[in-house]
């Protein structure tokens, strides 16, 4: 009994619609920052690239009060485990954004105290490229998300053995 027993008519569209949009213009981001991206990614929710706009004014600092993880820069072997418990104490739905070229691939640091890739750890949706990654190419990544939230289904979730997540990526911006 629930959600899944309504068929899809007028009404139960126009509720998807609803929650989706809500979903979309309401997403609060958890910061994990833990290198030079987060310098970017603090520039990002200044005054001057204006995130209020998306809805994301305010960066949690309790993962239960969080459904979107920006992880920014490299994760240590040590980090991991804790980087995974603050994603399991977020609140589903849940976002996760891969931000910069170590948090996403390992970067230049290719040796054995580096985790070589978030996505080991926990699913990402999207990949957010460069070194480190300007404003503009998160504010990018932030909206390829909402696109994602808007065209998805209410109930679809990814399956929980999968590390993949969406496999988005984006191309980095020129200028």
């Amino acid at each position: 009994m629930g959600l899944e027993q309504v068929g899809h008519n007028f009404l139960t569209g126009q509720l998807e619609d609803l929650v989706r949009w809500a979903r979309r213009n309401s997403v609060f981001p958890a910061t994990f920052g833990l290198a030079c991206c987060a310098l970017e990614m603090m520039a990002t929710g200044a005054a001057h690239y204006d995130l209020a706009r998306y809805g994301m004014e305010v960066f949690r600092a309790s993962p239960r009060q969080a459904d979107l993880m920006i992880v920014a820069g490299r994760v240590s072997q040590k980090m991991a485990p804790v980087l995974r418990q603050v994603y399991d104490q977020m609140v589903e739905p849940k976002w996760v954004i891969s931000m910069g070229v170590c948090a996403s691939s390992g970067g230049m640091f290719n040796n054995y105290a580096i985790v070589q890739g978030v996505d080991q750890i926990v699913p990402v949706d999207v990949y957010v490229p460069g070194c480190p990654p300007g404003p503009e190419t998160l504010m990018h990544g932030i909206l390829t998300l909402h696109e994602m939230i808007r065209t998805g289904e209410l109930l679809k979730r990814r399956e929980a053995t999968s590390h993949g997540g969406a496999g988005v990526t984006l191309e980095p911006a020129t200028t």
